[in-house]
């Protein structure tokens, strides 16, 4: 099919090679915009069949926007290198005329994963996002953080995107206070926003709330159990790390704000 498919990367050796050959199954070219990665990234990649462009990290919409210049196709899916592509989604997008098609996008919906557990409570699932899209009339939003495409002219497409999003409970509570957590609370920090003594504990108390109670968390077992206080301790933690930036300068000066990553 006369389509690209659009990686970035930081770091995903171990991943890299399967994403690659995912997006190879209806992709006649794959770009990789990798952020100089310290492991053999690019290396495997390019084994893989990708083509590899390096570019310093400049925020989320920011970065995957990056690419689109270097795809030979008008037509392109964005996916990140812990997605693959699902029998039932190849089969859809080979059967769908991209070429004389009246819609500019198609979203698909994301399957979550931690370890091979399919996760669908906390609106894990269906986790609609346009994910491809023709370049010439859509890209991702200039967003740091949470970048995505708009759904103006697109139609959602019944299939499935597979999303190893985390590799087990640890890494579901490390990955958000190593990035989310601290990314979010510098991109508020930025826009001047503050952060008040009882801000950490009220949106935290909300989080857990919303998602165990009213977005199904509670139907979820362990997982929707542990999922729901993971994702209220990014919150805690996002707020009280912006409270921190504004009482102690020295812990602000400690940081790198030339980046947001």
């Amino acid at each position: 099919m006369n389509i690209t498919g659009i990686i970035t990367t930081l770091n995903e050796e171990r991943n890299i090679t399967e994403c690659v050959q995912s997006l190879l199954r209806v992709c006649d070219e794959v770009i990789v915009t990798d952020s100089y990665s310290k492991d053999r990234t690019v290396e495997v990649a390019r084994a893989a069949g990708a083509k590899v462009y390096l570019h310093e990290y400049i925020g989320d919409g920011l970065q995957k926007n990056l690419a689109l210049p270097y795809a030979k196709n008008n037509w392109v899916i964005s996916i990140d290198a812990d997605e693959r592509l699902s029998d039932e989604l190849v089969e859809m997008l080979q059967r769908t005329d991209l070429e004389h098609t009246q819609y500019d996008g198609f979203a698909v919906r994301r399957r979550n994963y931690i370890g091979q557990r399919w996760v669908k409570c906390c609106r894990w699932y269906p986790d609609y996002l346009v994910r491809v899209f023709r370049k010439d009339r859509l890209q991702f939003a200039q967003l740091k953080q949470h970048a995505y495409v708009p759904t103006h002219n697109t139609k959602r497409l019944d299939a499935d995107l597979i999303h190893y999003r985390y590799h087990n409970y640890d890494e579901l509570f490390a990955k958000p206070e190593r990035n989310y957590s601290t990314r979010g609370a510098k991109i508020l920090f930025l826009n001047g926003k503050k952060s008040g003594p009882l801000s950490p504990f009220l949106h935290g108390f909300t989080a857990f709330f919303v998602n165990y109670f009213l977005r199904g968390g509670l139907f979820g077992g362990l997982d929707g159990y542990v999922l729901s206080k993971a994702i209220a301790h990014n919150s805690f933690l996002k707020y009280a790390k912006l409270r921190e930036y504004w009482k102690d300068p020295s812990v602000r000066d400690r940081e790198d704000w030339t980046s947001v990553w």
